[in-house]
Parts: structure tokens; sequence; C-alpha cells
């Protein structure tokens, strides 16, 4: 296989399909990068030494694979597709890459290994329930490219159209910078709309385990009707924290007495600020579960 250095990403990028029998399926988020700079900046992004153990989901044919295990001590590379996933090995091979661990499976369904960073141009089909799972693990700092409109919603402020259960998630588990946009032009196929790097960043435990467990539950609920009051959605989507029967429910939230709480029972979920949700879910969790 060649090596960048002496022709352009583009080129090698092609070629290596072209040879393989590849086309590239963008529907599966199969949106592979071809600019090198931008490849290079997302790599430098992750401030990476020989101490980093790197998660990369969705590896692709090794853009950035290579180039991170040039940089750090391991890289953990996740590919669900079987024959990107033997290119990308039959390229370490060829480049004598050592430290790479290579697995072919679903990153949704896998447990991690242990790892500090990670730097992904993320399959964007599975953004939303990747960067939740992220959020179950412990790490220094997430380098993630997104699609750009999903990027605008991580950090969706209140009430805005970018408020969303995304954002509130994030809200408590991580600082969320907006880094460098990248065009769409910088892809092969070429997807419809221009992509974000972003880097998240740990916050020190701001909420305990058991807390965010219960405010994660009702996030989901309170979300899949963001444009409802705070009581329908959560009589609407009851489910999601304990299928209570809908009218002992009904009775319950009519009978608190807690003016507070009532005032938000009465707004609509998107004017909800993370906050407010956070008591609101551990003032009214009991309720589901008497």
């Amino acid at each position: 296989m060649t090596s960048d250095t002496s022709q352009s990403l583009s080129k090698i990028t092609k070629s290596i399909l072209n040879q393989h029998g590849i086309t590239l399926n963008k529907n599966l988020g199969q949106n592979y990068l071809i600019d090198k700079n931008k490849r290079d900046q997302i790599i430098n992004f992750g401030n990476l030494n020989k101490n980093d153990t790197v998660l990369e989901i969705g590896t692709g044919i090794g853009t950035l694979t290579l180039e991170i295990a040039r940089k750090a001590k391991k890289v953990i590379a996740i590919e669900q597709d079987e024959n990107i996933y033997k290119i990308l090995t039959e390229r370490l091979e060829d480049e004598q890459i050592d430290n790479v661990e290579p697995i072919n499976d679903d990153a949704l369904s896998v447990d991690f290994p242990k790892f500090n960073k990670i730097i992904s141009n993320l399959p964007y089909q599975i953004s939303s329930p990747i960067t939740f799972k992220f959020l179950e693990y412990d790490f220094d700092l997430a380098i993630l490219m997104y699609q750009k409109e999903f990027a605008e919603r991580m950090n969706g402020k209140v009430g805005t159209k970018d408020y969303s259960r995304l954002s509130a998630m994030l809200y408590f588990k991580c600082n969320v910078e907006t880094l460098t946009d990248v065009s769409s032009e910088s892809f092969i196929p070429k997807p419809k709309i221009d992509s974000t790097v972003v880097k998240l960043t740990p916050k020190e435990n701001k909420i305990d385990a058991a807390d965010f467990k219960t405010y994660s539950k009702f996030t989901k609920a309170l979300f899949q009707h963001r444009n409802k009051k705070i009581k329908n959605a959560l009589i609407d989507s009851r489910h999601i924290i304990n299928n209570i029967d809908k009218k002992i429910l009904k009775q319950r939230l009519n009978s608190i007495e807690d003016d507070e709480l009532n005032e938000y029972l009465s707004k609509r979920v998107v004017a909800l600020t993370p906050e407010e949700i956070l008591k609101l879910s551990r003032e009214l969790n009991p309720i589901f579960y008497e």
C-alpha cells in the first residue's frame, strides 16, 4: 500500500477502495475524509503523547488510525464493516504498525477496553447513541466529528430549537467546545451538509451516579415530547421511567401541593433548564414507584 507522503490523501483513499472493489455507502455513514490538512488538524487537537490509549469508532480504512498510532501508545480501532476491517488490518501489517487493537464489531454493543482519549470521525447514523455511550466511561478528552446540525444541538440553549435531550445530558457530564468546521468537499462520497469537530472534556462530578441515572430517564421521557407541558410529557412517556398505570400517575401528579413543582409541571419541556429537570427528577421519581 502507498504511504500518503508521496500521494494526496484523496488519491490514496480512492486507490485503496478501487483495489478492493469497495463502493462506499453514505447511508451507512461511510463518508471518508480525504483532506490531509483537516486529518492532521483533528489529530493534533487530541494533544497526543506516548502515554495515551486512544479509542476510535468507525475507523474506515485507517485514515486517522495510522497517524494516531504513530503518536499514541495504543489505538483501539473499532470497525463494523467486515470488508473495510480487512483493509484496515492489511494496511496496519503493511505499515508495520503493531500498537493498534483492531476490533471488528458494532461499537454500540461491545464493551470498550480501557482508554483515556477518543478521536473519531463518527458514523453519522450512530452519533446520538454512541455519544450517550461515551458518557458511561471515564476519559480525559474526546475529539469527535459530527454533522454540523448535530454539533449545534450539543450546546443547545434552553428554549431554542437546538435544546434537546443531547444538550441536557451533556450539560452535567462534559464541556462542549466547537473546534472547526469541515466542508462536505473534504469527504468521499460528499455528504449533504458540512461537519463540525467538537471537543468534549468531562466535568468533575456535579451529579452522582444514582441521580444521573434517574435524571437520564426523566430527560429521555421529557424530550420525547419537547413541546408539551411537563406533566403531559411525563404521563405520555411514563413507560421510560416506570410503566405505572396512567390513571394512577395522573392522580399523583394532580395531588402535588408543592408550588415550585407545580410551576415546573406547567412549563413546556424546552423551557426547563437541566438543573430544573434534575430537581424535578429527584422529587418526582418516588411517585413512579410507590
